[in-house]
């Protein structure tokens, strides 16, 4: 079995992180599966949606301890080893971000430090009932640096700093409530919420959604004047395309539109 699933169904793919028995940690091989089909998806005309979720107890123990002991002890790797280690899992942050489609996690059991890092990087996130977000890293002596970029960027700083410090869980309750996810929904619905929800959005005009996600992140980062005129832009260059001229005249006819891609 690959340590990475790939599924479609109609223009939504689904993946699935297959190694149930490291809680799907982010290991060297999940790492490098994730990049490599991300990297393969973003150049995929038929794929409108990613929904991400792990299989057996839990979605995402966050990176392999176990590795990260062996690169400790191998005298080659050293402080280098574990930079690049991170530089990777960045990378894959960044890849999710920078995707032109939608990543919707679908959350079950825990997602902790690089777990919840995760969680926080998708565009979107379902979580089901009893799910507990953490980033615990703090509780082994490894305060979690790199997941508290994310974390930082969904969730008031006072409560993200609370969640570093304390090292305490939170639940999929609370974590709607601070918008570290979109919603919580019964364990038996987690699969048909997610796939209702990446099914709305697949429905829309694709390269509305592409150049709608792109200019959502880079205006997190402006000035709210340059926001606005970068922003402007953007919808100067969204009107000129012609199935956006085409939904327009088919919300003025009252009928479907008729798009082309």
């Amino acid at each position: 079995m690959a340590i990475l699933e790939v599924t479609q169904r109609d223009a939504v793919t689904h993946l699935t992180m297959n190694s149930p028995e490291r809680l799907n940690a982010l290991s060297d091989e999940m790492l490098a599966a994730l990049q490599e089909t991300l990297d393969q998806l973003a150049d995929d005309p038929t794929c409108r949606v990613i929904t991400l979720s792990g299989e057996g107890k839990a979605f995402c123990a966050g990176h392999d301890l176990r590795q990260m002991q062996a690169m400790r002890q191998n005298e080659d790797a050293g402080a280098a080893g574990f930079a690049d280690l991170f530089a990777r899992c960045t990378n894959v942050m960044t890849r999710i971000q920078t995707m032109p489609q939608p990543v919707i996690a679908q959350i079950h059991g825990i997602a902790t430090a690089a777990g919840c890092q995760l969680v926080a990087t998708c565009d979107m996130a379902v979580a089901a009932e009893g799910t507990r977000f953490g980033v615990n890293g703090v509780n082994i002596g490894l305060f979690c640096s790199t997941p508290m970029v994310a974390l930082s960027r969904n969730i008031a700083p006072k409560k993200a700093f609370e969640m570093l410090t304390t090292g305490d869980f939170i639940s999929a309750e609370r974590a709607e409530e601070l918008g570290l996810i979109n919603r919580v929904v019964a364990p038996e619905d987690l699969a048909k919420e997610t796939a209702a929800l990446a099914d709305q959005i697949a429905g829309k005009l694709g390269a509305a959604v592409k150049i709608g996600k792109r200019a959502f992140y880079e205006q997190l980062g402006m000035p709210t004047q340059e926001a606005y005129d970068y922003t402007g832009q953007i919808m100067v260059e969204n009107l000129g395309y012609g199935d956006t001229q085409e939904g327009m005249q088919a919300f003025i006819e009252k009928r479907a539109p008729d798009w082309k891609q």
